[in-house]
């Protein structure tokens, strides 16, 4: 079970940091990826990392504003959100699969997903 945290509400220009944990397991051998999907949008591909390795990617529309990072110690993944903007206002969710780095905009990639945490970004 995915498990994630952090969400709420934040001004235009503020920080968000969310967790993803994998309750009563480990992301051992997988990649990790946060998905967003804002009112009336399709859901969308956000960042991710690679469990061993550390590989990560992430989507245009949030480089250098969106960083995900691993915590091995305790097995979560964050994904820390600096100069947020309304766009970015969504239901974050958290995912869990196996594939190349190629694949991780595919939303069939991911085979396990979280509840999701809400996002809201006043202007």
């Amino acid at each position: 079970q995915l498990v994630e945290s952090g969400g709420g509400l934040v001004q235009a220009g503020g920080s968000l940091r969310l967790s993803c944990a994998a309750s009563g397991g480990t992301f051992s051998g997988y990649a990790v990826g946060w998905f967003r999907q804002a009112p009336g949008k399709e859901r969308e591909f956000v960042a991710a990392i690679r469990w061993f390795g550390g590989n990560t990617l992430h989507a245009d529309s949030v480089k250098g504003r969106f960083s995900i990072s691993k915590d091995s110690a305790k097995n979560t993944v964050s994904l820390q959100m600096n100069s947020l903007r309304p766009e970015d206002t969504a239901v974050y969710y958290c995912a869990v699969g196996r594939g190349i780095v190629s694949s991780w905009y595919r939303e069939d990639m991911w085979g396990y997903w979280g509840q999701g945490t809400l996002v809201t970004v006043s202007s």
